[in-house]
């Protein structure tokens, strides 16, 4: 059975945390015996976004309440800060500097050999053919998102009454694709005849943080039979999970449990344990045990799954649950290949 993987803590609280510098600078927390201290910089949507930014955050806290680090964190204004908010970190000697999302991962590269003494983490680092592998003060963390938009996707289509499922997507890209592809392949592999529905925000980084162009594309998609959404499409999900309100229909969030989002409508959510992944890496430093190279969390790893709890337990059945774990088992042992483009 699949965990809630990511609980989100102190949210509300530490969201008031100073705003700085015009870059959105805050932090707080003890500092650690032998001073290690973590920086992080948000993607796009920043803190608040109830998704992912909120994920990586809630590692962050917890690490300064586990360990005692001292935390500090940026919200880039606009897309040129990235690098300086980065910058600015590692040239204040933060032990370890993390950027949240793979637009990160050129201009962490570019730090990382410039701040060789400096630790860096980029979650969902992408990885280019034929580009060389990070260097050794870098830890590029991905996740096989393809495996639990598979479950979810064979979720949405089990539990379906229309045989037609919709998925909103935010930025056209590789990225992004993986979601849809997966989900995709795990409705059509319980359900040849069913219809998938998709449809992006946009092809700029600000397509993450379009609540009304969400709305508008899960409506269309619901107006044409679709009775679930899937969304990986960061706050733009906020419009979707409005329109799954409005018409009581289904919803399946993404990257954190947004259960709450539409208590009403919420069927499940694709975790990605982001939270988990930010305080682990915290750990190895505090430990002396950071290591770089590229580091993929799948099912196998515990690093993506579905929510499946007492909050939405009477909107999936029970057959349901039987059918998805057997998957989940299947492709851990290698016998379901999950495609991702």
């Amino acid at each position: 059975m699949s965990k809630r993987g990511i609980v989100l803590v102190g949210l509300v609280a530490l969201n008031a945390a100073l705003l700085l510098a015009g870059l959105g600078l805050g932090g707080g927390g003890a500092a650690a015996t032998g001073g290690v201290r973590v920086g992080l910089v948000f993607d796009v949507g920043g803190l608040g976004d109830k998704s992912f930014n909120d994920a990586a955050y809630a590692g962050l806290v917890r690490a300064r309440d586990d360990l005692g680090v001292t935390i500090r964190y940026i919200e880039p204004g606009d897309g040129t800060d990235r690098e300086s908010a980065l910058r600015q970190l590692a040239s204040q000697g933060y032990d370890l500097v993390f950027g949240v999302g793979f637009i990160f991962t050129d201009d962490i590269r570019k730090l990382a050999a410039e701040f060789p003494g400096v630790k860096f983490a980029c979650i969902d680092y992408s990885v280019v053919p034929g580009q060389p592998p990070p260097p050794p003060n870098l830890s590029g963390l991905r996740f096989r998102e393809h495996e639990g938009s598979f479950l979810v996707g064979a979720i949405a289509a089990l539990e379906s009454k229309t045989r037609i499922i919709g998925f909103v997507g935010g930025m056209q890209i590789p990225l992004i694709r993986k979601f849809e592809v997966g989900y995709t392949a795990g409705a059509k592999h319980v359900c040849p005849d069913c219809t998938v529905l998709a449809a992006y925000a946009g092809t700029e980084p600000r397509a993450f943080a379009d609540p009304t162009k969400g709305r508008e594309l899960a409506v269309a998609q619901y107006n044409r039979g679709a009775d679930t959404i899937y969304h990986a499409s960061g706050k733009s999900g906020t419009g979707v999970f409005q329109a799954a309100r409005e018409r009581n229909l289904k919803v399946i969030g993404v990257d954190a449990d947004q259960f709450d989002e539409a208590p009403c409508c919420t069927l499940t959510s694709m975790v990605k344990n982001v939270e988990v992944s930010v305080y682990e890496t915290i750990v190895d430093v505090v430990h002396g045990e950071f290591r770089g190279g590229v580091r993929e969390l799948g099912l196998a790893e515990d690093g993506v799954g579905y929510v499946y709890d007492d909050n939405n337990r009477a909107m999936i059945s029970p057959a349901t649950i039987e059918r998805v774990n057997a998957l989940r088992d299947q492709i851990v042992r290698g016998e379901i290949q999950v495609p991702y483009e």
